[in-house]
């Protein structure tokens, strides 16, 4: 799941002071899950934007409306003969789903709503950790399921490094290290052979090679 924080307030009263007609735009996938961008929040905001510009006396006009998806162009064809009613949207979708919006709509101005942060899980209310960096090249099998790429802070692939003590992160000491997770995990599944094996260097130039990724399925294509 893509993991958003809500942008400041402050910072987003900034960016539209200057509109007159603004659609607040929320998203009903990952952004809901994690409470920053769904249809509560779209409410929320709008609310509080027309609190602040009513009491600035500068009413604007500020409407709310929520889509399935913003990664996806058949939902963003929802707002089609809409769009021209305004002079902004403030996108409550992740950065994928602002680039998509701005991408269908170019003459109208998209504002991030949320900062996006993460790939990652949901271990209790009100509290998401990262667990994936997207890499292109999943190393999860030889690693008890446990990703040395998001989780360790140095990324190492070969580890424990020397700095872990007592199963702690030297970064951080309330960190758990994330080899010391894996070897716990390989131990309890009877694998520690993989954890012998050498990882070769991560090749970046293939798993993030320059410009934006594609994945391309030729059996799913029309």
């Amino acid at each position: 799941m893509i993991i958003a924080q809500k942008k400041p307030l402050e910072e987003i009263i900034d960016e539209v002071k200057d509109f007159n007609r603004l659609l607040i735009l929320g998203c009903n996938e990952c952004v809901t899950v994690c409470e920053a961008g769904g249809k509560k929040e779209v409410e929320i905001l709008a609310s509080a934007l027309r609190m602040y510009f009513i009491n600035k006396g500068d009413e604007k006009k500020i409407d709310e409306k929520t889509l399935e998806r913003q990664c996806d162009h058949e939902y963003l064809e929802e707002i089609r003969n809409k769009i021209d009613d305004y002079d902004a949207v403030v996108s409550l979708a992740c950065g994928v789903g602002v680039q998509f919006a701005a991408e269908t709509y170019l003459t109208t101005p998209l504002i991030p709503g949320v900062n996006t942060v993460c790939l990652g899980a949901n271990e209790d209310r009100g509290l998401w950790t990262e667990r994936c960096q997207a890499c292109g090249s999943c190393v999860l099998a030889r690693t008890g399921g446990i990703c040395p790429v998001s989780r360790c802070a140095k990324r190492v692939l070969n580890g424990p490094c020397g700095g872990s003590t007592n199963g702690k992160c030297e970064i951080n000491k309330d960190l758990d290290c994330a080899w010391q997770l894996i070897i716990d995990r390989l131990k309890a599944l009877n694998k520690m052979d993989d954890y012998e094996k050498i990882a070769p260097i991560k090749d970046w130039s293939t798993d993030r090679a320059g410009g934006p990724r594609t994945v391309t399925r030729e059996d799913v294509k029309i």
